[in-house]
């Protein structure tokens, strides 16, 4: 058991902190913006602490996890006023959750460990219900040993916590996995307006390919429900369209060529000017039905 914090209580940190209490049995004290949260957090789970800024929720933790917004966010629960940086003791580890970009994790990195501890970015993959369910993959950057020291403790969320290389790897790798999911969607949501535009059964479509080389977590996962025009649910656009403005910023450092994620960076904008915002990212579909009722 360790005495651990987490920081930021939103649709994957509520229930990520909720594993690492009733799976690890952790010492938690849990921080949110909105103070209510945390309380309403404590009182649900019938255990931990709430503290009123994240300096508060480290200080005396031997593990800090936060999974917040975005860059600046970040760097305000970190190194802003009141920021966990301020009590983070020596040697301790803060794991970072948030999908951001590989510069703020280097930069996090380095002033961690002028200051005595460890930092080390922890993205996760498998949305809102993969966090519900504890079943989370999570790609780290960082150092070794106090990976080595963590990752027991991350376990209690995750199906697969894996060291990819050092500070900023895994941001790289989340950005990895989030053009490799644009593409799929795209893909996806063409094959099922064609096969609805060519007549077909598309549950015995789908029953078909999903037993070959086409199979994917989205396909399994997706085909019904964008079938019946259901995103209220997932992975929001605008979540998406933050991460895919970091894979392209990225690229424009390190000379990617990403033509196909650029694209669908488009056509999520266009999901967005639909009022599709909030919808899951498989709405794609909703764009190309769009399509056909104007031509209709």
């Amino acid at each position: 058991m360790a005495k651990v914090a987490f920081i930021g209580l939103g649709v994957m940190g509520y229930p990520m902190a909720g594993h690492l209490l009733k799976k690890g049995g952790h010492e938690l004290t849990v921080y949110n913006r909105t103070f209510a949260k945390a309380e309403k957090w404590v009182s649900e789970y019938g255990a931990g602490r709430a503290a009123k800024t994240p300096a508060e929720a480290a200080d005396g933790a031997e593990i800090v996890f936060a999974c917040v917004g975005n860059d600046d966010d970040l760097r305000a629960v970190t190194t802003g006023k009141d920021g966990a940086f301020e009590k983070m003791g020596a040697n301790t580890v803060f794991v970072d959750n948030t999908t951001a970009t590989a510069n703020v994790a280097r930069e996090l990195y380095a002033v961690a460990k002028d200051k005595g501890f460890h930092f080390i970015d922890a993205p996760v993959s498998g949305g809102q219900a993969g966090a519900e369910n504890g079943v989370l993959t999570v790609m780290c950057g960082g150092d070794q040993a106090p990976f080595d020291r963590v990752k027991a403790v991350i376990d209690s969320y995750a199906k697969m916590v894996n060291l990819i290389g050092p500070s900023g790897a895994g941001q790289l790798c989340k950005m990895v996995n989030q053009i490799a999911i644009a593409g799929l969607v795209q893909g996806l949501s063409e094959a099922l307006h064609f096969a609805q535009k060519a007549d077909l059964e598309i549950p015995k479509v789908m029953d078909t390919i999903s037993k070959g080389a086409a199979q994917s977590w989205q396909m399994d996962n997706r085909w019904e429900t964008m079938m019946n025009g259901k995103f209220d649910y997932g992975f929001a656009v605008d979540w998406m369209r933050k991460d895919l403005g970091g894979c392209l910023d990225e690229a424009r450092r390190n000379g990617a060529s990403l033509p196909v994620t650029a694209l669908v960076d488009q056509f999520y904008s266009e999901v967005q000017k639909m009022g599709g915002s909030r919808w899951d990212t498989s709405s794609l579909i909703a764009r190309l039905n769009a399509a056909d009722r104007k031509l209709g």
